[in-house]
């Protein structure tokens, strides 16, 4: 006789506790990964305890800065990548104090291209560059982002350098048609954030 209950899953997190691992890897609170989720806060704590009980990890510090990859994932069939031309600017970001009446001025008056809106951040392209607007204190600094193609290689080469890695390699985004957002986050001299951006396509595996 079949058991009742859910079917087991495959990989080591289920995909709740993958994408609140997600945001949690990606530096948000608890509030912010519930709105994002469509959870309560109760429900993320849950998740965050279970995956740092099923992960041997001590802390949510700890959780930021574990490197694991989901196995459905595009960057779990992904192929060691090289970086011939080294870093690139990928991204800036920057706050808005009414971020909906900015990402229309940006769209509509300035002209640049909207790429993505969700509702605590905005994305457009700047020739190759890309704008992030998020909202906040208009007075916050700015965050670089440097796209490269092995994120994963360049962070650990990071951390072999003694650099503080604040947040390990986690997905933000799934496109439509399967690639994937990669985003890493560091530390700099002087304290403050750098990020490191890559984009994984789907079945970048096949073939090996």
């Amino acid at each position: 006789m079949a058991k009742r209950g859910r079917p087991a899953h495959t990989d080591v997190l289920t995909p709740a506790e993958w994408r609140v691992v997600e945001g949690v890897r990606h530096g948000l609170t608890n509030p912010a990964i519930a709105s994002l989720c469509g959870l309560s806060a109760d429900a993320v704590k849950f998740h965050v305890s279970n995956a740092l009980g099923k992960l041997g990890l001590r802390s949510r510090r700890e959780l930021r800065q574990w490197s694991g990859v989901r196995a459905d994932s595009a960057m779990a069939t992904a192929r060691p990548g090289t970086d011939p031309d080294g870093w690139s600017l990928g991204q800036v970001s920057r706050t808005a104090r009414d971020l909906d009446a900015m990402a229309d001025w940006f769209r509509d008056i300035v002209g640049l291209e909207e790429v993505m809106r969700f509702p605590n951040a905005v994305f457009f392209d700047c020739g190759g560059v890309r704008l992030y607007l998020s909202a906040g204190d208009a007075a916050s600094n700015a965050i670089l982002y440097f796209r490269v193609s092995d994120i994963a290689a360049e962070t650990e080469r990071l951390r072999t350098a003694g650099v503080t890695i604040l947040s390990a390699p986690h997905r933000i985004h799934v496109h439509p048609d399967g690639r994937e957002e990669w985003m890493a986050f560091f530390a700099d001299p002087d304290g403050g954030s750098l990020g490191l951006m890559s984009v994984v396509a789907p079945n970048a595996g096949e073939g090996r």
